[in-house]
């Protein structure tokens, strides 16, 4: 059982609105229940619904949740997926589908937190798969904008390390899957999938059209009809997320309003890559940009 109980965070830097977070559950069209996190303050600026990436527990985007809130949010919720961490090793696991992320998740979290958050502006940020599920949801007209960090078209041939990647996910990734039912986070591909999912993800990271022209996913579909302001904010020492992965994707958003941005360790000082976005210590440097997006639907080229 969920802990409902809430409890005030308060962030180490200098807030301006305090911070609750609670624990609630999620359950989906097809009675699947997600742990999620609300975190709610005093503001009046837009909801915001954080969707993870690829093997990413919702525990990552916790500073960048309560910065949110902080800045003015009235609420943000972040959330598991299906299938991720414990419980990729759920019996009922062996049913899941990568697409269910996008189709089923997506649409129930965005649900929940429009019931949370009462009236008001709604928007999202996803981060890796967390911008494909956007595209995926058939609920896109609901956000009034919508920002992408790091995602892309997963394709191997178009990252940075394609060697690395096909050979993670397939001569590693897959094996374990059908010996353990599911892949352990000691693959170093992040936390641990349910096995079906992962071998999805596997399968169309083989494919150079990604799942766009696989016949399972029709909801694919959807992504051309997609018709709102879109931030993409890639960064340039992402290994993953390199220019041709991310236009790849792009183009597919094709009736959207799409701004690009690349950031990245000139910009961050050190580092970044695929995940460092979501540090902590990004706050003062790579957050803004997203965060005046979000909440006040400022453009990089009109934030200055």
């Amino acid at each position: 059982m969920p802990d409902l109980t809430p409890h005030s965070t308060t962030a180490a830097e200098s807030a301006f609105f305090p911070v609750t977070a609670r624990e609630v559950s999620i359950e989906t069209e097809d009675g699947v229940v997600l742990p999620a996190t609300l975190f709610s303050g005093e503001g009046r600026g837009p909801a915001v619904l954080v969707s993870a990436a690829a093997a990413v527990e919702r525990r990552f985007y916790r500073a960048f949740a309560n910065h949110l809130v902080e800045q003015g949010a009235r609420a943000v919720l972040t959330y598991d997926y299906r299938g991720v961490g414990a419980a990729a090793k759920a019996r009922a696991a062996r049913r899941y589908r990568m697409k269910d992320w996008g189709v089923l998740d997506l649409p129930a979290a965005l649900a929940a937190l429009e019931s949370a958050a009462g009236p008001g502006p709604l928007v999202g940020i996803g981060h890796s798969f967390g911008g494909v599920a956007l595209g995926l949801c058939g609920a896109a007209e609901r956000f009034e904008r919508y920002g992408l960090v790091a995602s892309l078209n997963g394709y191997y041939g178009r990252t940075a390390e394609p060697f690395s990647v096909f050979a993670r996910m397939n001569l590693a990734g897959v094996p374990a899957t059908r010996l353990l039912g599911y892949i352990p986070a000691s693959v170093g591909l992040g936390t641990a999938l349910a096995g079906p999912i992962f071998r999805d993800w596997a399968r169309w990271c083989r494919t150079p059209d990604f799942f766009f022209s696989d016949p399972g996913v029709p909801e694919s579909e959807r992504f051309a009809g997609v018709a709102l302001p879109l931030l993409s904010i890639g960064l340039t020492d992402d290994r993953w997320g390199t220019r041709r992965a991310v236009s790849a994707l792009l183009d597919r958003f094709s009736q959207a309003d799409v701004e690009e941005v690349w950031l990245g360790p000139e910009e961050a000082g050190g580092d970044v890559g695929h995940m460092g976005f979501f540090r902590r210590e990004m706050r003062g440097t790579l957050w803004p940009v997203a965060t005046r997006f979000l909440l006040a639907g400022e453009r990089p080229s009109t934030a200055d």
